[in-house]
């Protein structure tokens, strides 16, 4: 299982790189009214990425930590509670304001609607990237107790 964990961390630090990569872009444009294609096409991106993230976090990284301490899996909401309790995130109700930024985010096709989001999706990746940066930390650890990178 320590295997998986170590090929999870991997992957979470690869979804990291490019969520900041495009964080900072968006950050350096700043929210505007209206933005310019190109402008439009990095907010779509980090859109995407902060999506991905999000998943990626909770549905897999959450849940190889749950495996790897031989807790249940259980239902979503219990391994958002377990990853609570490691120290990973300060607020679960963030972690839910979270989520719900991503399906709208998800099930939004009209560009006009998209574009309301992304004040809040710059504003959440922000949190989303302490959240990964927490987990890998946490998950560095582990690997330190094993002696394994």
């Amino acid at each position: 299982m320590l295997e998986k964990l170590v090929q999870d961390k991997k992957l979470l630090e690869k979804q990291l790189f490019w969520v900041e990569l495009s964080f900072n872009e968006c950050s350096n444009i700043g929210i505007k009214k209206e933005y310019s294609v190109e402008e439009f096409v990095k907010f779509e991106t980090l859109c995407s990425r902060y999506s991905r993230g999000i998943d990626f976090l909770i549905r897999k990284y959450f849940r190889t930590l749950d495996a790897y301490e031989f807790e249940n899996q259980g239902t979503l909401v219990d391994v958002v509670n377990r990853a609570h309790k490691r120290g990973l995130f300060e607020d679960i109700e963030t972690l839910r304001i979270m989520k719900d930024v991503r399906n709208t985010v998800v099930h939004e096709y009209i560009e006009e609607d998209l574009v309301e989001v992304f004040d809040e999706v710059l504003l959440y990746t922000e949190t989303l990237i302490r959240i990964i940066k927490n987990s890998l930390a946490y998950t560095e650890n582990i690997c330190l107790k094993n002696s394994v990178n």
